[in-house]
């Protein structure tokens, strides 16, 4: 039997296409569900005005699409979190924050839209991509820093490594000189150890007279 689809259908049309099937296949899952209709002259010109203006309608989103893209251009999102010491976040970044970043600078886009595999876990910029149609798509930045509380954290835990690292240094020095005296000690009691020991004086006589 000779049809026309009103869906796109795999392995067999496109909208509007006119094709031949099985009278089976057509009049027991095509048409019922609403797939396809009978390929009559009205029918067929029904079909492709309703094609025309599903094109026409999906162009226009397009273009109204590109045009919102080009709002985003320079776009940069900067978000202030709590960091440990290996830069991670306690807590991350979700596509809702960045909704709600967006917002705040006039730009609606449903979370849905900002393409996240996972939310952001480390400090860093990203390039994020928002899905505004099909085949258009926008991208912000997004920065992610520690907040003020984090910095305030990192400079104690410097500020007592360098106490550590100076209090270390001063130990090795003070046994350096430990080490130094000691060494000065050993070399003094040699010394004393290899001078001749002096004979009393009547010794000596009784030496030579012998």
């Amino acid at each position: 039997m000779r049809l026309i689809l009103r869906k796109d259908i795999e392995n067999l049309g496109e909208v509007g296409d006119v094709v031949e099937v099985a009278d089976g296949y057509g009049l027991n899952y095509l048409i019922p569900k609403g797939l396809a209709l009978h390929a009559t002259a009205s029918t067929v010109r029904a079909t492709q005005h309703e094609q025309r203006l599903r094109d026409a309608q999906i162009q226009a989103a397009k273009r109204s699409a590109q045009d919102f893209a080009g709002e985003f251009s320079g776009i940069e999102l900067e978000f202030s979190m709590r960091v440990g010491a290996d830069g991670r976040l306690f807590g991350s970044v979700t596509n809702r924050m960045i909704e709600d970043a967006l917002q705040e600078k006039g730009l609606d886009v449903n979370r849905r839209r900002i393409v996240l595999d996972e939310p952001i876990k480390k400090v860093g910029t990203y390039d994020v991509d928002i899905r505004l149609h099909q085949e258009v798509r926008a991208s912000v930045q997004v920065r992610v820093m520690p907040d003020e509380a984090s910095l305030a954290d990192e400079a104690e835990a410097e500020e007592a490594a360098a106490g550590t690292e100076e209090a270390a240094v001063a130990e090795v020095e003070e046994a350096t000189e430990a080490a130094d005296e000691v060494q000065v000690e050993v070399a003094a009691e040699a010394v004393v150890e290899d001078e001749p020991e002096e004979k009393p004086e009547a010794e000596e006589e009784e030496e030579k007279a012998e």
